[in-house]
């Protein structure tokens, strides 16, 4: 990055920014949400070719791609329908750099050619002629033992990271990180406990999970949802997320949320069975936060697999989800009306719908002491948009109700980038505060350490051992 990047353009405010960007730049990064495989750490194998590093499981560069009409396929995107894809490196690098005119001005543009020049130490401009020279300089930076998942960690200054996981899954890779020393309670590197396949009736095989689960009724379902969090807490999990389509909370009786249950299982769902059985499930689960102290993260809003046909050729998670408006007022109240006060009770509240954080996010993190405000997400973690986050949420919520920044990615290379974006952005904003003359500079240098390391290490850090949580 160049020195003064994303920095305000007026030089008296971006001399103020360099300066605070200072207490930030060298902090530990803290990552307690994310979807990075925890087997990459585990095994420490080298990363794959550079295709397979950065452009075949990142779903915002195949996006853009097949909205030019070049299907994820042709970039090495598994098909499930038979389709060929590609296997050759070289030729899906050459793709991406042929079309690198695409993403001016995107965030993929910024987070790609940063882990190129500040991971990689590659400088040279991608373009179709300089494709093959790109490539073969990433591919020998590969190889070298200095580039393995471990000692990028360590580069990386990465101080605890969180990975997420199913029910379903064994955690065997948990289990090898605690057995080198990088896992479990008090690890650099922990789980997530992510229920969402194994409580939403409409994602196909739900029942087959079920069975996988080792349940057949509502009750053992319960129970047995309880006995996954403490395995997942032993793993060294702090916290749980929830991906719902919308953010509603409705506490059923047991009677009518099992009968909701018995009949998805027989596979006769009724229309809104589902969408009833996850709000119920939503409160169910902030009663067990309660119980153990796992952090509950609510991340709605997002219409699943929007582009069928990319859905039935490639599956989920591929580029084909679209953000829809959320509400959030009416739809927490019932789970707020009973955690919202409780001390024992976090919830880290994310949006995709960017039209909420002033009307309904920021007033409700403001109002309960349970709520805190998640960092921008998905289509929204840019830049500009953690910018807008800040301007929007700043006014009724402040800092302090927000869970600093949680960069909530799949690419490991790209997590330090992420985090410097957003020490940069909280700079800049803070900068103007003190050329303002709103927010004193001493103040200001100890609100962007705690943006950066300190909220997210304090919200989601696990109960205190009297059962009740700081603010």
């Amino acid at each position: 990055m160049h020195e003064d990047q994303l920095f305000p353009a007026e030089p008296q405010v971006r001399a103020v920014a360099r300066e605070l960007y200072r207490h930030a730049k060298n902090l530990p990064l803290i990552s307690p949400h994310g979807h990075v495989d925890p087997a990459i750490i585990a095994d420490d194998r080298p990363f794959p070719d550079p295709a397979r590093l950065i452009v075949v499981p990142d779903h915002y560069v195949t996006r853009m791609l097949a909205s030019q009409g070049i299907p994820p396929h042709r970039l090495g995107v598994p098909a499930l329908d038979g389709t060929p894809s590609e296997t050759d490196g070289r030729t899906i690098w050459r793709l991406l750099a042929a079309n690198w005119h695409l993403f001016r001005g995107t965030p993929s543009r910024l987070w790609t050619e940063s882990v190129l020049a500040d991971v990689f130490g590659i400088v040279t401009p991608l373009r179709a002629d300089t494709a093959d020279t790109v490539y073969d300089a990433l591919s020998e930076r590969l190889a070298d033992p200095a580039f393995r998942p471990r000692a990028l960690f360590e580069r990386f200054n990465i101080e605890v990271l969180a990975t997420t996981e199913s029910p379903l899954n064994d955690l065997t890779a948990h289990a090898k990180l605690e057995a080198d020393g990088w896992g479990g309670p008090g690890g650099r590197v922990i789980t997530t406990f992510r229920p969402d396949d194994v409580v939403e009736f409409d994602w196909p095989g739900w029942a087959g999970r079920i069975e996988r689960l080792g349940v057949s009724t509502y009750r053992e379902y319960v129970d047995r949802l309880r006995a996954r969090r403490e395995t997942f807490i032993a793993a060294g999990a702090t916290s749980s997320d929830h991906g719902h389509p919308t953010a509603t909370a409705e506490a059923l009786p047991a009677g009518e949320a099992a009968a909701l249950f018995d009949r998805a299982l027989r596979g006769a769902a009724e229309p809104g069975d589902a969408e009833r059985f996850r709000a119920h499930m939503l409160v169910e689960f902030a009663r067990m936060s309660v119980e153990d102290g796992l952090v509950m993260q609510l991340h709605p809003g997002a219409v699943r697999n929007h582009n069928t046909a990319l859905y039935r050729r490639h599956g989920r998670d591929v580029g084909g989800d679209i953000p829809s408006p959320t509400e959030y007022v009416r739809s927490l109240r019932p789970l707020l009306d009973e955690f919202g006060t409780d001390p024992r009770f976090r919830i880290v509240l994310y949006t995709l719908d960017e039209t909420a954080f002033t009307r309904e996010l920021a007033p409700l993190a403001g109002g309960y002491p349970a709520v805190f405000l998640g960092a921008p997400w998905w289509f929204l973690d840019t830049p500009d948009g953690l910018r807008r986050f800040r301007e929007a949420v700043t006014d009724s919520a402040g800092f302090y109700n927000t869970a600093g920044f949680v960069d909530d990615t799949r690419a490991f290379c790209s997590i330090p980038v992420r985090h410097d974006v957003a020490r940069r952005v909280d700079a800049g904003f803070l900068a103007r505060l003190v050329t303002e003359h709103r927010l004193p500079l001493d103040e200001a240098a100890e609100t962007i350490a705690d943006l950066a390391y300190h909220l997210p290490k304090r919200v989601f850090q696990r109960t205190l051992d009297d059962g009740a949580t700081t603010r």
